[in-house]
């Protein structure tokens, strides 16, 4: 496993800035895994999410992605537990647009009335005045898009949230946002070993949205024995979750990997990734193995 040279490994990453305004460390972290089984209730040991959470921002953590569907609002109640009062450098991101029915059920939901109630209700949890970036978790087809972006940018305007961001879309849905209102980020499936959001991540790069990837270490065949993150790993002396970050964090200055864990030494590993640096020739092997 590569070993962190620093207290603060998540610096080696760089900054970028949310919407051009909202500085952040490029290696955040995503708070999903917290909650209990299913991302359903609290989880068997809410200390030990406490400890995550203060170590994350130990070691340099400055972006923390949430959602009021997490738990629902597990999440929210253990980042306040652990976090409140907040770094003066800390950016929270939430989400609303999910509504739950129990484990691992998740349904699209944008009326405005509901967008706007969850929107009250992660302010009270987080204990927060304004949610610095609020995302669409989903696109409710039923609901038209500028009905639910409206009530974001009202929100917006009482200042109850700062940026606004989108989760799930196409380069289309994309642009019929931006002609609702400014969007700061985009949050899609995409990792090393899946990449169909290429298109999406091209966008944002050339109009300098962040872009969050969810899911972000999966490699899927690319760790067998004998493949090239096995072989790349010995040869940095990094594991390939590792190798997996490292990747994002090289392959677009707007990538914001939010790896998530529910364990201290799974989010030490995770963050040690910022400090390993691929030359352009390992960087290429690994794009080119999918």
């Amino acid at each position: 496993m590569a070993r962190r040279t620093s207290n603060q490994p998540v610096k080696a990453a760089g900054t970028y800035r949310i919407g051009g305004v909202l500085p952040v460390d490029r290696l955040g972290y995503g708070s999903m895994q917290l909650a209990g089984p299913g991302v359903w209730d609290m989880p068997d040991d809410p200390a030990k999410a406490v400890r995550v959470l203060r170590r994350a921002v130990e070691l340099g953590v400055t972006f923390i992605d949430t959602a009021d569907s997490y738990g629902p609002f597990v999440c929210e109640m253990l980042i306040k537990e652990a976090l409140h009062p907040y770094p003066d450098d800390l950016v929270i991101a939430s989400k609303a647009g999910l509504v739950r029915g129990g484990p691992n059920d998740w349904k699209s939901l944008g009326l405005p009335r509901y967008l706007r109630q969850q929107c009250e209700m992660s302010l009270r949890y987080l204990s927060l005045d304004c949610i610095p970036l609020y995302q669409l978790h989903r696109i409710d087809p039923a609901v038209p898009l500028e009905d639910q972006l409206g009530e974001l940018v009202q929100l917006q305007q009482e200042g109850k949230i700062g940026q606004i961001g989108l989760s799930e879309v196409t380069v289309e849905q994309i642009e019929a946002a931006r002609e609702v209102t400014p969007i700061a980020t985009v949050q899609n499936l995409y990792n090393l070993s899946n990449r169909d959001a290429e298109p999406v991540l091209e966008y944002c790069e050339r109009h300098d949205l962040g872009f969050i990837p969810w899911y972000p270490i999966a490699t899927g065949d690319l760790a067998r024995a004998g493949g090239p993150l096995a072989a790349i790993s010995a040869e940095y002396g990094a594991t390939p979750a590792q190798l997996a970050l490292a990747w994002l964090l090289r392959r677009s200055p707007v990538m914001l990997p939010i790896p998530g864990t529910s364990s201290v030494a799974h989010l030490e590993e995770n963050l040690a990734s910022a400090e390993v640096q691929l030359t352009d020739d390992r960087f290429e092997v690994l794009a080119k193995a999918t």
